[in-house]
């Protein structure tokens, strides 16, 4: 059975008082307030340690901070348990990991059904795998080979379909073109744009490659954001 539709706030990020500190560790996050309007195209930069990859964990519901206000898509994170987070994440948010995440002995297309399978909604779910594969310029034979067997840039674009193939309101992107030269960095942004252009869709791309910004119209720096960074100057995060 699938969870009721949740009535999604316009703003699709909107945080409080947002600390955040791994098990018997230092603060790796202190912002103290930070907001994104639904439809933002943005683009997170900051150094390796800035708190990037810990920001996103926190707006996926991966990780949680109870003390916190953290609203995504006017749902509280921290007011679902860790079964309705998960449920919200897959109807909700696509995430591209920066290792992509892929199942490598499993088929292209059973990579896509198991994403949707947390849904609950899989009807239609070849032809959608389908459509997908098309609009991200790979050819139908990928469904049935195994993650394994694909190049990176295949591995890449699977990667975008399996965050895309619930159709999510928001996806967030993690250094995923860290190993590439520029010209497959630059085809990479362009390719998550056109396949995510909704004025109605959130996207965070989160790189520490600056020439990526131009791809986007709005931009933040975690340098600025997070207070942890300012004062520590460095950290794991």
């Amino acid at each position: 059975m699938n969870a009721p539709a949740v009535e999604l706030g316009e703003e699709a990020v909107a945080l409080e008082r947002l600390r955040y500190s791994y098990e018997r560790g230092a603060c790796v996050l202190d912002i103290p307030q930070w907001s994104i309007p639904k439809g933002s195209h943005l683009f997170l930069r900051g150094p390796s340690g800035s708190g990037k990859t810990t920001l996103l964990n926190l707006l996926a519901g991966m990780l949680v901070a109870p003390e916190a206000r953290l609203e995504v898509l006017g749902q509280s994170m921290s007011a679902l348990g860790s079964r309705r987070r998960d449920r919200f994440r897959a109807q909700h948010i696509g995430v591209v990991f920066q290792q992509f995440n892929l199942i490598p002995y499993l088929s292209v297309l059973d990579n896509l059904r198991l994403a949707a399978h947390f849904t609950g909604n899989t009807r239609d779910l070849e032809r959608r795998a389908s459509e997908l594969l098309a609009e991200l310029r790979l050819g139908q034979d990928l469904l049935q080979r195994k993650a394994a067997k694909l190049s990176v840039g295949q591995q890449q674009r699977v990667a975008i379909a399996r965050a895309l193939i619930n159709r999510p309101n928001m996806l967030l992107v993690d250094e995923p073109t860290s190993a590439l030269d520029p010209e497959a960095r630059d085809a990479f942004a362009e390719l998550l744009l056109q396949n995510f252009a909704s004025s109605d869709n959130t996207l965070i791309f989160v790189s520490h490659d600056t020439t990526l910004a131009a791809h986007f119209s709005q931009r933040a720096d975690m340098r600025e954001l997070n207070r942890a960074w300012r004062e520590e100057g460095s950290y794991a995060g």
